[in-house]
């Protein structure tokens, strides 16, 4: 597929009635090996995974020209659509996702930190503009951290600012919603009813309510974040501490 097509076929995923799962990868290994697994239909990079696979901390302190290259080297190394997590664009929205387009990059997140709404807009509006400068239907994933950054905040008051925020990047043109956080079923149909069903994308973790569920309440995507990789270095750390010991490893 070009380029043009994988952005179609990437928006065709969201849109979907099936729900869009999504396991997170780092690097060229964990993209391939993903990929090569029955039942991907698409590819999510991690900002987080990335910037630790170099040594740096999540919250743009790997430098660009790193995470750029990375994404890029995942998207040339597989066949399907990636998206890759962009974090807040990196201090100019439009430039960074124009670059990740030219890398072959066909969607992304990009976090609003809860900075004032019209910035936040105004950001999402610029990567969308980059989309339709390439002549591709870019698939932004606007991402608010209301409920990351809740605190003590009523619950109600963290919900209608998630959907307010949702519905002004919706209407600048981006194609999902990324709610991150600890959602309970309730929390998450009540997001979908404000920001609209195949709207709302939510991360993963142990507890949060089944793909089943996640689908029949109208969620168009999930993903896993830093999870995946975690989750490989456990496993390495464990074949690690058996060898260390006298082990074998195991077949």
């Amino acid at each position: 597929m070009d380029l043009r097509d994988r952005a179609a076929a990437l928006l065709e995923l969201h849109a979907a009635p099936e729900l869009l799962v999504l396991p997170n990868v780092w690097d060229v290994y964990s993209a391939t090996t993903v990929a090569g697994v029955s039942g991907c239909r698409a590819l999510a990079t991690a900002s987080h995974s990335i910037a630790g696979t170099f040594g740096y901390p999540d919250g743009e302190h790997i430098p660009f020209e790193l995470m750029l290259d990375m994404v890029g080297r995942i998207a040339d190394a597989v066949d399907v659509p990636v998206t890759a997590d962009l974090e807040a664009g990196y201090g100019d929205a439009g430039t960074t996702i124009a670059r990740a387009i030219e890398a072959g990059i066909v969607g992304a997140n990009l976090e609003d930190q809860m900075k004032p709404l019209d910035e936040s807009v105004a950001a999402v509006a610029a990567a969308v503009a980059a989309g339709e400068a390439a002549g591709i239907p870019f698939v932004l994933n606007a991402r608010t951290d209301a409920f990351l950054r809740a605190a003590e905040r009523d619950p109600h008051d963290v919900v209608a600012d998630a959907i307010e925020r949702g519905r002004a990047f919706l209407e600048a043109g981006a194609a999902c919603v990324f709610v991150p956080g600890m959602l309970d079923l309730p929390t998450i149909e009540r997001l979908v009813a404000g920001i609209g069903d195949r709207k709302v994308s939510v991360i993963g973790f142990p507890g949060t309510p089944s793909h089943a569920e996640l689908q029949q309440a109208g969620v168009a995507r999930i993903s896993y974040g830093p999870l995946p990789q975690r989750l490989a270095m456990e496993a390495l750390a464990r074949a690690a501490a058996n060898v260390l010991t006298g082990g074998t490893l195991s077949s």
